[in-house]
Order: C-alpha cells, then structure tokens, then sequence
C-alpha cells in the first residue's frame, strides 16, 4: 500500500482545478478531466495526457478513478458528491461544499455507509506560514490563546457583478461565503467552533444580491473571540491573522501573489513585558498548499484516517455563515 499510486479524476477546469491538476504530488497521477467548458478541460487533458470526458457523470463511472476532486460551481459540489460517492470514490470537494448545509448534510449522509475519505478544500490550513504558526501554538509558544483579528479581501474586477459568485442560486452566498469560509475555518482551527456567532453583512459597492462585506465577531465556549473582516471592495488585495497569546502574537500576512509575499511573525514577550523579541520567516516560493492538501488525502487513505478538514468543518463553517446571512438578510437557502 505505500507505493500505491491513485488515479485522480477531476470535474472542473477553471483557475482551481488547474492548480490542483499541478499539486497531485508523487503519489497521484490525474488519468481523466471533465468541465462544462470543453476547450478548458481539452487543454488540461492534452497537458497532463488525461482522457477527456463530456459527462462528469460517465467520467465517475471509470474505475481507474480512486480520487475525485471537485472544483466546480458551488451548485454543482454537492450533487457530484454524492454520485461519486456512490460509485465508490474519495473525495475532495473545494470550499464551501455545498450552498448550505441542507447539502453539505446529503453528503455527509450518503458517506455513512460508504465510509469514503472526503476532504474539503480548506487549503489555507496548508500555507507554510500556517503550518508553522500551528506547530508555535501547539508548542505553547505564545501561550494561552486569547483572540484572533483578521482580514481578508480584494477588489474583484469590471463585470464581477455578472459572474457566477454574485448569482446566489449558483453560489449560495457572497464575500462571507467565498473568502469568509477560509477564514472561519481557520479562526476554528485555532479556536474550537464558534457557540455565539454575531456580525454584520452589507453590499456596499457591487450591484448584486449578495453580500461584499461581511463583519464577524466569533466566541468559543471559553469566551476567545475571532474578530474577522471579508471584503470584495478591498481595492489592493489583503490578508492579514493575527493570533494573540499570553506570551507573545503570532502574525500572518500576505499569501503569495497579488496578496504579497507570504510572511509569519512572532512577536514574543519579554516577562517585564515592553517591546517584544520579533522573529520573522518570510515564504516567497511559490504556493505548494494544494500539493500538501491531497497528499494528506493520500494519508487518510492509505492509513484509514479521518481527514482533519472534512465535512464537519465545512459545516461548522458553513453554519455561521447562515446565521449571520439570515440576521443580516441575506439568506439565499
């Protein structure tokens, strides 16, 4: 079993699914391709030497296929979940998983019996900027945790709009739920799920029927508080986590690309406390979060895991996400 090889079939072609047909790692060899855009998939099929399907629905039939990722629209996730499911596959689904968790339910219900590895795509947990700030606070570092304060935005482009994200039958939601989700899932993954969920969404700029702002003020049982801000106006596009200690803070900036280069700080007290002692990694390489994802997909299966980014989280995320939309009137379920 340790130099199995997996056959990965992927349903979607876009942005996502490209970076994920780069990242299958030495263990996953990406055997066939499908998207409603056939020039999209046509390209990657010739470029990774993958059989090109019309129909997801005959490409999760291939046996070959141990693995499906699915980087569709957020309409889509769900109902190809399940059918690959059925057809005795491992999943990875992107973010949210579904439009709500009606459908993140269905899937979690039809894996019950067949007990399938399904990870959802919460690859922001994978950055190496992520990674170590884990393996700090894990090792007590910066102590107890108190809070977290984070931002996440960019400035979209002409047309946004129009597109898919800004259409809530197809996406579900807007801002919170697309950008919102990583940084819910990563304020959980440092702090437990969230028990008194307050915020605020808003459209200030976009002329569309979901929201471009979304606010959030997240409690633990213990009362530790993610204070998060999700922006499609945020005209030069940001990321900023910062996670405070009672020893010292730990800052995330940046992700690669037009985000800046990806950045870890640790600002450690002194027990006289004044300016702290910094510590600074910086990551300029290129991202290799989607590579390490699957391969602890790979993990899960080939050592009979429960994948750590499952659909538990994502619905747990998705859970604030519909709290908040329904207080501020934005409920698309």
């Amino acid at each position: 079993m340790k130099n199995k090889k997996f056959g990965v079939g992927l349903v979607g072609c876009g942005l996502i699914g490209t970076y994920r047909s780069e990242g299958l790692g030495r263990l996953g060899t990406l055997i066939a391709v499908t998207d409603k855009d056939t020039d999209r998939a046509k390209k990657i099929s010739i470029e990774k030497n993958a059989q090109l399907f019309s129909s997801w629905r005959e490409m999760i039939k291939l046996k070959e296929i141990d693995i499906l990722i699915i980087a569709t629209t957020h309409d889509s996730l769900s109902e190809i979940a399940i059918a690959a499911i059925k057809e005795n596959k491992h999943l990875l689904i992107e973010k949210p998983a579904g439009r709500n968790s009606k459908e993140i339910k269905k899937i979690i219900l039809a894996n019950k019996t067949r007990n399938k590895k399904v990870r959802v795509g919460f690859n922001h947990r994978y950055h190496r900027s992520f990674l170590k700030a884990k393996t700090l606070v894990e090792s007590g570092k910066i102590g107890k945790l108190m809070f977290i304060r984070a931002r996440y935005g960019h400035g979209a482009r002409i047309g946004y709009d129009k597109e898919w994200r800004a259409n809530p039958e197809i996406s579900g939601g807007g801002e919170l739920l697309d950008q919102g989700s990583h940084l819910i899932d990563l304020s959980r993954w440092f702090l437990g799920n969230f028990v008194n969920i307050k915020g605020a969404m808003n459209t200030y700029y976009w002329d569309m029927k979901v929201d471009d702002n979304a606010f959030m003020i997240l409690k633990n049982k213990n009362e530790k508080v993610a204070f998060l801000h999700v922006s499609c106006t945020e005209w030069k596009n940001t990321f900023s986590m910062e996670i405070y200690g009672e020893k010292g803070k730990l800052e995330v900036s940046g992700l690669g690309g037009s985000y800046g280069t990806e950045k870890l700080t640790f600002y450690k007290m002194h027990k006289k406390m004044g300016p702290p002692e910094t510590f600074a990694w910086e990551y300029p390489m290129k991202d290799n979060s989607w590579a390490i994802e699957i391969d602890e997909l790979y993990k899960d299966i080939l050592e009979n895991r429960t994948p750590s980014a499952g659909l538990n989280d994502a619905l747990e995320s998705i859970k604030v996400v519909e709290k908040l939309s329904k207080e501020s009137g934005y409920d698309h379920s």
